[in-house]
């Protein structure tokens, strides 16, 4: 993306003065330079959307995959109380699961699992997975936000 910028700047490239002596162009790295953290500024933090008051454990079969940036969901039917609750449940991004042994196969729909994490605050079935405890016994962490967040907030 920087190169690109640079080469439609309508700066000369020719100039020998080079990025001090010549602003527009320095403008135009610099702004290139800013870009790729956009993203990084609009991501949602874990604190605007769960609650750590609000720890969860629910249990039931996977009944949908969504395997897509920025996070995978899930959905899991619960039984509870007699009730059916259909749950979403948020874990990291496809890439970041990938590195920490997850794929597109490590739950199927139909899969009994369990999943730790923590509710939405708007009082949605919305969990914020920490954990998954998939049908061979197997536990995989999630990927989630609330750790890196609260180290930040320790420090």
């Amino acid at each position: 993306m920087l190169v690109i910028m640079v080469l439609v700047s309508p700066v000369s490239v020719t100039s020998r003065r080079g990025f001090i002596g010549c602003p527009g162009r320095l403008l135009v790295v610099a702004s290139g330079l800013l870009f790729p953290i956009f993203p990084l500024l609009a991501h949602h933090s874990f604190s605007a959307e769960y609650d750590t008051k609000k720890p969860v454990t629910i249990s039931g079969p996977v009944t949908k995959i969504e395997w897509m940036n920025p996070h995978i969901y899930f959905y899991v039917d619960v039984k509870a109380s007699g009730t059916n609750s259909k749950f979403a449940v948020e874990g990291a991004s496809p890439n970041v699961l990938r590195r920490m042994r997850w794929g597109k196969n490590s739950i199927r729909i139909g899969d009994v699992i369990t999943v730790s994490g923590f509710r939405a605050k708007n009082g949605s079935n919305t969990v914020n997975a920490v954990t998954v405890l998939l049908p061979d016994g197997t536990s995989l962490y999630a990927g989630s936000s609330y750790f890196g967040e609260s180290s930040l907030r320790s420090k």
